[in-house]
């Protein structure tokens, strides 16, 4: 109990010493890719292009032993020169996506690590930064992926981080046993506090890097994105950030919570009892890889968040309708294919019958109302509508709901868009190949049948242009029109980032998501706003989410 007191203390001490350079270090500076923050001294490397780089710096203690299934810890301080020249561990996960493409070193549940990546000469220069969480549905993922890397964002002025954080059993299981052993009465969460334990050492430290804490700005795609909304409505973490940015998800009305916390833990009791641990210590004595299979399961439960009482005090829905969430500007947006009409229709060819028979099955009565809003009269009107429907039970209605509550709420502007660049072509060497929900590529038999054409953007897809990644994906033949896209996304986000707002010289005007319809930015080759036409529908669903 002394030591933990003593090291609490004193990293409570050496937070303000977290924007000075090192007197006792020799070469100390960025200029040496030395960095002082509040824990210790950190070196880092250079990259060509002149980007100082600082990758695996840990922003907690380990989550092991007994910090298993705990609100992560603070970091020890260290003695001498820690390196960070290369990604820390990723946190627990099977390879579920078969595409994401880690450059971190290896799988552990010792995961809380970000990685920096600054243009800054110094630490006086105050930069705007961006704090990106990476997707895959809360059970895979990492900051390392090559198409979240930051040194294209740190090119164009901005000090760019990821940030890893816990997954599936390790980040979000709730157990009673849990929930009473915890000061806060909580259990579950545990990859959110991640995220916000890693906010607040961004605000502790992130001057020592040349970044300004007062213009951070949040971001992330699908489990990312949801992330972004958690944290702008938690008590904890709403004030760490000036600006929010979602690609594809929200924890609004959505299917993947948060539950009450009840209903969470007893799902980690039946997971706990499934294993014959009948006591936490059991439970944590349990091997971390033994406790990822089991969690991996076929018709084991996903692991949800739950509303705690601490991070989550209510419903993120009920927190927006009060307008108690962040007050920052938000741009947000989702892809114009995120859900194939198979999802709907599975193994059926699409055409008005075969929907008509989904939608019933899926909606009974309700199913001419849900008709009048996706019409199909004929077999390419089918696939669409199906698509379109599949989508927005999917992620879509998630994210219009997060921002036209935040417009309606947030007391900040809104910067709406749909991105509708479909991939090109993979390169030959790919063979025969489909791409996965993740965004990453499944391999097939030469001898199967190669799946069609994706005639929008599917999920995932834009990261890359986004963050001007798409040299780091080798998959897909990209075209100069791929280019002017990225380049066009990449500079209305970095416009965001530094300002608060999209716009700049030489793009298309952005008007902020006011009056009706809503003006929306379609993402493509031809960059152009246009009026929403689906409201009704997404209206429609939400009355049904109401339900």
């Amino acid at each position: 109990m002394k030591i933990s007191l003593i090291l609490l203390l004193l990293t409570v001490q050496l937070v303000p010493m977290a924007g000075a350079q090192s007197k006792k270090a020799s070469g100390s500076g960025l200029a040496a890719n030395r960095v002082q923050v509040a824990t210790g001294l950190l070196e880092g490397t250079t990259a060509a292009s002149g980007i100082h780089e600082f990758k695996g710096v840990p922003f907690a203690a380990p989550p092991v032993g007994q910090f298993r299934w705990r609100a992560p810890q603070p970091m020890p301080h260290w003695a001498g020169v820690r390196q960070t020249k290369q990604f820390g561990p990723r946190a627990m996960q099977l390879p579920l996506f078969g595409d994401m493409n880690f450059r971190s070193n290896g799988v552990s549940e010792d995961c809380l690590y970000l990685n920096v990546w600054t243009p800054a000469k110094s630490g006086q220069e105050r930069l705007p930064v961006l704090v990106y969480f990476y997707g895959g549905g809360f059970v895979a993922g990492d900051g390392s992926e090559p198409r979240y890397d930051g040194e294209s964002m740190a090119k164009r002025g901005i000090v760019a981080v990821t940030v890893n954080y816990r997954l599936g059993v390790f980040g979000f299981m709730a157990h009673p046993e849990l929930t009473q052993e915890s000061p806060n009465k909580a259990s579950g969460n545990y990859g959110f506090l991640d995220q916000s334990a890693a906010l607040r050492w961004v605000q502790q430290n992130i001057a020592a890097f040349g970044g300004d804490p007062k213009r951070v700005t949040i971001a992330g795609e699908s489990a990312g994105s949801m992330s972004v909304s958690a944290q702008m409505v938690s008590p904890l973490s709403k004030n760490l950030f000036a600006g929010a940015i979602g690609e594809s998800g929200s924890m609004l009305n959505t299917g993947f919570g948060p539950l009450p916390l009840a209903e969470g833990e007893k799902n980690g009791v039946a997971f706990a009892t499934g294993l014959g641990a009948t006591t936490l210590a059991a439970l944590r004595a349990i091997p971390a890889q033994q406790l990822l299979e089991a969690a991996g399961k076929p018709g084991t439960p996903r692991f949800a968040p739950t509303i705690d009482g601490y991070f989550f005090t209510e419903k993120p829905t009920a927190t927006f309708v009060a307008g108690q969430q962040a007050h920052v500007p938000l741009l947000v947006g989702w892809n114009s294919q995120e859900m194939g009409y198979q999802a709907l229709l599975g193994q059926e060819a699409p055409t008005p019958e075969s929907f008509r028979n989904a939608v019933t099955k899926l909606y009974g009565d309700k199913a001419e109302a849900v008709l009048k809003q996706y019409p199909a009269t004929t077999a390419q009107e089918a696939e669409q509508a199906a698509t379109d429907l599949a989508s927005d039970r999917f992620i879509a209605y998630s994210t219009w709901k997060w921002a036209d509550m935040h417009s309606q709420t947030g007391g900040q502007p809104v910067y709406r868009y749909l991105y509708a660049r479909p991939r090109p072509a993979m390169t030959p060497e790919m063979g025969n190949a489909t791409a996965g929900l993740a965004g990453g590529v499944i391999k097939q038999s030469d001898s199967a049948p190669k799946a069609p054409t994706a005639r929008g953007a599917v999920h995932s897809a834009e990261i890359e242009y986004a963050l001007g990644n798409l040299a780091t994906n080798k998959v897909y033949a990209w075209t100069p029109d791929d280019y002017k896209v990225s380049d066009t996304m990449q500079r209305y986000f970095a416009n965001f980032i530094k300002t608060g707002n999209p716009n700049g010289s030489g793009l298309p005007k952005w008007p902020a998501a006011t009056g009706t319809p809503v003006p929306v930015l379609h993402l493509d080759v031809n960059t152009r706003v246009e009026p929403d036409t689906h409201r009704a529908r997404y209206e429609f669903l939400d009355q049904q989410a109401a339900k």
